[in-house]
């Protein structure tokens, strides 16, 4: 890869093209030229170029003209303009508007090599203090990566941090499918590509190549290599950088300029492998904290059917009571995490129930000793919660689901707001399914019926407040159940 600095001469005379291409390439410089500014603008999408000297009155498109155009689609270039003494004040106008100096014809070859050093070595520490920007932007990310266990989110982090700071116009990323592969897990385009296609990456030919721990930056048609489908736009340059945790390739991030004059270099691929191995460790927690949840979830299940499976009246009990409960809960607003506390509680609020010696749906009414071995329940429910400590968030959903509004519940007595509201959601939801359900001692009460009932408790056994918004709701979600063809009460 050639990285010599790149000059564009742009003047309408030939003699003064050629005169300025022979003496900066003598200086080491790879030097094009061009007629005038339209001509410019064709070389400059065929190609990136650290600096350009350009006349100020040419035919077709001046130097005015074509700076304003460099500065909209280039700001990284730097650009000289030549003048003759009569326009001294335009070219001071010029600087005014982003050019970086100005030449006066006619010119001694030295002034203007002079110029070309110090416009390249401006060029070299404005690229040094992007690069140090970037560098503290993308630690910040790959700090913000290392804080998540969530797998998509790590994946939008990496996606929104290659477009906005290493100014990719594609950005991909893939992942360990599970089965010995490697999914396409997301692929975004910049805005300023519009409609180009992205192309499709070769998943072979990049996992053999990063299997071997390299990372890869190319240009053109090395570039090409990478691909099974070419991107649209004209291909610039490519990098990609391995996820890796150990020895195992989790992954990569890919990145892509379809923009001639953007390449990706050196500093932009370590920049990004430090995301990108912070990406990996997250992408192996967040695999973890799934695994967890999981294992969360089928303890739940497991818990909730335990109970369920005592009698077969109380079949789906805890389900429906669970899908009450979060519907409430999302009514009133609750934050997700909440609604997830609320999910599990009522999933297990009658867990206790396995305490109770006893037969819980014989026909007929209790007998007072066998109601206070029932009102007993939710404290076996706390009794067998406790132990387990990630399960201690729902405890006291479980614990205070029979305590009342007016304080005359079981089993502390808690009143009003005292009473946690997971428990006061769950006793809404406990109570319209108990109503709405078959039992040994009774047949199910119409929906209309608990709903006069529930209205009817509202300030003395129900929170008014939550009871008001399960009798307004209800009926959009019980027409929701319906629709997927889940049962509803009549």
């Amino acid at each position: 890869m050639d990285d010599r600095a790149r000059v564009l001469v742009v003047d309408d005379e030939k003699f003064i093209r050629d005169i300025l291409a022979d003496f900066l390439g003598m200086e080491g410089y790879v030097v094009r030229t061009a007629e005038d500014g339209a001509s410019a603008i064709g070389e400059l999408d065929r190609a990136r170029y650290d600096l350009i000297i350009s006349d100020l009155k040419m035919p077709r498109m001046g130097g005015l003209e074509l700076l304003q155009e460099v500065s909209k689609a280039h700001p990284d270039t730097v650009t000289v303009i030549m003048t003759g003494f009569g326009t001294v004040e335009t070219a001071i106008d010029a600087m005014k508007r982003g050019a970086y100096d100005y030449i006066l014809k006619p010119f001694k070859v030295e002034e203007i090599i002079h110029i070309v050093q110090r416009g390249l070595e401006k060029r070299r520490l404005a690229a040094e203090n992007l690069r140090l920007r970037e560098a503290l932007s993308l630690y910040k990310v790959s700090e913000a990566i290392a804080a998540s266990l969530s797998m998509e989110e790590v994946v939008d982090t990496l996606i929104d941090s290659a477009l906005a700071d290493v100014r990719a116009d594609i950005v991909s990323t893939y992942v360990e499918d599970g089965e010995g592969g490697y999914k396409e897990r997301r692929t975004e385009l910049a805005v300023s590509v519009g409609d180009a296609s992205p192309g499709a990456l070769s998943v072979s030919v990049l996992r053999e190549r990063l299997s071997n721990g390299d990372s890869i930056v190319e240009h053109g048609s090395r570039a090409a290599e990478f691909f099974s489908t070419a991107p649209g736009g004209q291909l610039s340059s490519i990098a990609v950088v391995p996820m890796r945790m150990r020895e195992r390739l989790l992954g990569w991030l890919a990145v892509v300029s379809i923009t001639p004059s953007k390449r990706f270099d050196e500093g932009q691929r370590k920049l990004l492998s430090i995301i990108a191995s912070r990406a990996a460790a997250a992408i192996e927690n967040a695999r973890l904290y799934e695994d967890l949840q999981a294992t969360f979830q089928q303890t739940i299940q497991g818990l909730a059917q335990t109970i369920d499976k005592m009698d077969r009246y109380t079949a789906g009990h805890s389900e429906r009571v669970s899908r009450y409960a979060v519907a409430l809960a999302r009514w009133l607003g609750l934050q997700p995490d909440m609604i997830e506390i609320v999910r599990h509680a009522a999933l297990m609020h009658d867990i206790g129930k396995v305490g109770c010696v006893m037969n819980l749906n014989k026909p007929g009414k209790l007998t007072q000793d066998e109601y206070e071995i029932f009102k007993k329940h939710p404290v076996y429910g706390r009794e067998i919660l406790d132990p387990i400590k990630f399960l201690e968030p729902v405890i006291p959903g479980v614990y205070l689901h029979h305590e009342r509004w007016d304080g005359r519940g079981y089993p502390v007595g808690l009143k009003g707001n005292d009473i946690p509201i997971v428990a006061r959601i769950i006793s809404v939801a406990d109570t319209y399914d108990a109503m709405t359900s078959d039992r040994a001692y009774r047949r199910a009460l119409p929906h209309e019926v608990t709903m006069n009932e529930i209205t009817r408790c509202a300030g003395s056994q129900f929170d008014p407040d939550l009871a008001g918004s399960f009798v307004e709701r209800i009926d959009a979600l019980r027409d929701e159940l319906r629709d997927s063809g889940q049962h509803v009460p009549e």
